[in-house]
This record gives C-alpha cells, sequence and structure tokens, in this order.
C-alpha cells in the first residue's frame, strides 16, 4: 500500500465538525477520532500561571463520548474511513462495543474500523472501573465482538470475564462485511493478540525507527503463526513532534511547560535508554502512571524544573516541516504507511496552537514527496 497521512478530527469542545469537508477530499487515508474521559495534561499545571491555553479552555478534559462523535461524522462524509483512535475494552462492554461498531458503520456505508486497545488508567480507574488483568480482558472482549459479528442466531460464552447466554447481535453487518478491527499495541502479549486479529495496528509508542520495525516483526511473525497475511495488516502510527519555523521557535517551544510536560508520557526506562534519569524517579511507567487530577503543583513544578530540553528532543521527531518530514520518513522504511503528524508544538500557547495545522500541512506534503514512490 502507498504511503498516506491520517488525520486527527477533535472530539473535545467546543465540538467542530465544519472541516469535514475538506477531510473527505482524498487527501487522507483515514480519519481518527480519540475517545476519552480525561487527557494526560496535569490539572495543577493548566492554568493561567503556565499556559495561555487555560485562558481559552477552562479545562483539557472536555471530552465527548468518540464514538457519538464517530456517528456524526459517517454521515458528514462520503469518502474517507473513520477510525475510534482508541476504545478500551474496559469501559465499554464488547457487546455494545459490537452492536455500536455495526451501527457506525451503517451510517459510514462501510467505513468505520473499529480500533481497540487495553486502556490507560486515567480514563479508567477514577471512574470505578476494574482495571485490573487488562491485556487477558481485552483479548476475551475481541473474542466475543468476533463471535457476535460472526454467529448466526443465539450465543453462548462463558470466559473469565464475560459471559453470553443465548445473546444474538442479528443486525447484519453493512454489505455482509463486519468492521475492521485496529489494535493499539505495543508489549509483546498486545503484539500476538493483535497478530491474530487486527486489520490494523498502531504502538503507544516507538520512540526510534528501529523499535517500530521490532514491534512490526513481532506483530507479523504473529499473524503468520495464526495463518493469516501479515502485509495485510495496516501498520499506522501516531507520531508526536515539535515543528517549529526555525531553531528560535523551537528553543522557544521547548521552554513552555505542557510540552515539557511531555515527559510525563515517556517512561523511566525509556528514558534511560537514551541516557537520562527520569524527573518522576526511575520507577515511573509514563502515561500508564499519570493521574491528571493528583499530580500537585509542587510535585510537577519540581519535575519541570528537571526537565532538560535534551530529553523531549530525544523521544520526539523536531524542527522545520521538512526536518519533521524526514525523521518520519526513517519510519516508513522501517514500515509505517499511515502516519498521522502530531505537533505537541501546539501545547506551547495560542500563538503556536494557531501555526501548528499550518506546519502539519507542511510536513505532510513533504512527507508526501518523499514517499512517492514508497509501496
Amino acid at each position: 500500500m502507498r504511503v498516506q497521512p491520517a488525520a486527527f478530527l477533535r472530539t473535545t469542545l467546543p465540538v467542530d465538525l465544519s472541516g469535514l469537508r475538506e477531510l473527505d477530499g482524498g487527501r487522507y487515508h483515514s480519519v481518527w477520532l480519540p475517545d476519552h474521559m480525561v487527557s494526560f495534561w496535569p490539572d495543577s499545571i493548566w492554568t493561567p500561571e503556565f499556559t495561555d491555553l487555560a485562558t481559552a479552555a477552562p479545562s483539557p478534559h472536555r471530552h465527548l463520548d468518540g464514538l457519538a462523535v464517530a456517528a456524526a461524522a459517517a454521515v458528514l462524509t462520503e469518502r474517507v474511513p473513520l477510525v475510534s483512535a482508541v476504545v478500551d475494552t474496559v469501559r465499554r462492554h464488547p457487546a455494545l462495543l459490537a452492536q455500536t461498531a455495526v451501527t457506525i458503520d451503517h451510517l459510514a456505508r462501510g467505513r468505520f474500523i473499529l480500533g481497540l486497545g487495553s486502556g490507560e488508567s486515567e480514563n479508567i480507574v477514577p471512574y470505578g472501573f476494574d482495571f485490573s488483568r487488562s491485556v487477558s480482558r481485552f483479548e476475551e472482549a475481541l473474542t466475543v465482538i468476533r463471535l457476535l459479528w460472526d454467529s448466526d442466531g443465539p450465543v453462548d460464552f462463558d470466559g473469565r470475564f464475560y459471559s453470553l447466554r443465548h445473546a444474538r447481535l442479528d443486525a447484519e453487518p453493512y454489505a455482509d462485511r463486519p468492521p475492521q478491527i485496529w489494535v493499539g499495541a505495543s508489549g509483546p502479549r498486545m503484539l500476538e493478540i493483535a497478530g491474530r486479529y487486527a486489520d490494523g495496528w498502531w504502538p503507544a509508542g516507538a520512540w526510534t525507527p528501529e523499535q517500530y520495525a521490532e514491534m512490526l516483526a513481532a506483530l507479523r511473525a504473529s499473524a503468520e503463526r495464526a495463518g493469516r497475511d501479515p502485509l495485510a495488516i495496516t501498520p499506522c502510527f501516531i507520531q508526536v513532534c515539535l515543528i517549529g519555523a526555525d531553531e528560535a521557535a523551537l528553543a522557544e517551544i521547548l521552554r513552555a511547560p505542557l510540552v515539557k510536560a511531555f515527559v510525563l508520557q515517556v517512561s523511566a526506562e525509556t528514558l534511560r535508554g537514551f541516557g537520562f534519569t527520569h524527573p518522576m524517579g526511575e520507577d515511573w511507567r509514563g502515561f500508564q502512571d499519570i493521574d491528571p487530577a493528583a499530580l500537585t503543583r509542587d510535585r510537577i513544578v519540581d519535575f519541570l524544573g528537571n526537565v532538560r530540553p535534551e530529553m523531549v528532543l530525544a523521544v520526539v521527531p523536531h524542527g522545520t516541516p521538512k526536518e519533521v518530514a524526514n525523521t518520519v520518513k526513517t519510519y516508513v522504511d522501517a514500515g509505517l504507511r499511515v502516519p498521522k503528524i502530531l505537533d505537541y508544538g501546539a501545547m506551547a500557547g495560542l500563538e503556536y496552537a494557531k501555526a501548528s495545522a499550518a506546519n502539519v500541512i507542511a510536513a505532510e506534503d513533504e512527507l508526501i514527496r518523499l514517499c512517492a514512490d514508497v509501496s
């Protein structure tokens, strides 16, 4: 398949679907819709003291139901596939996920893709959901979804987490083809599961093209063991980056507290691999440990004081749009085919947020040029 970028559709307030016509024009492989209860940014620094973004939005957590927004997008578009990126299998029962995906796919006339993951604590633990054995729960949820899609008539199922008794989903898939399932997976077990079930894949974090290639190889090996075509799985990636017009702009972006806070999403183990000690301690697990409400101002101020620009630059592509495109191309060489270039420089403040969209488009244009002969 050719290399083609993906787009994001915001699922936060204020809701804005006015750009869907442009996203539906053929430039993008697919449109990805996040599904969160909260964001990664700590409440303690979402204040005018730290960022002028707080003057425009009272909270960084104004999330809407991503699947509901996908249903609206389905009836407002005609061509582009729509992907939930990603829905966890903890907050929603797999039977409900199976029915919702079929519903949206009918509204989209076969263009909906169900993106699934095992979950993140900040969206689950505060709401009282059981987050134990999340990978096993995820695998069983996939089994239930496929069972309901593939069975004619009522089905029974006895699992560790879910039980079905004469359960049925008689709403047939659109054009007799169930929606594709894309899986967010990075660890060995999740990659093995994704190889057996997924039609598309993206990792939660691949900090080098070599790491991306290793994960993709593990995924494809699992698919082969399952008797599936490994090359039929679409390799994707949300490529977080920092785009600036020049070195001075990039230096200014790196001083922004919310940009520094990206290091919270990186594990101590990963940062150690780049030669740095994580400011949150040697046991910090990255995004899995983020609780935006619990990270106090004092702790975050101390953390920010110990974040060095080199830490951020080590884990994300950075530079001008052309420089970022050249870095993303190294991931394409490692097997990536559907990149979403996500400019974290927008978190530097309102001025940079305004410039971010144009920077991303410029990086996409350059990447498309660089990948014209890649298939």
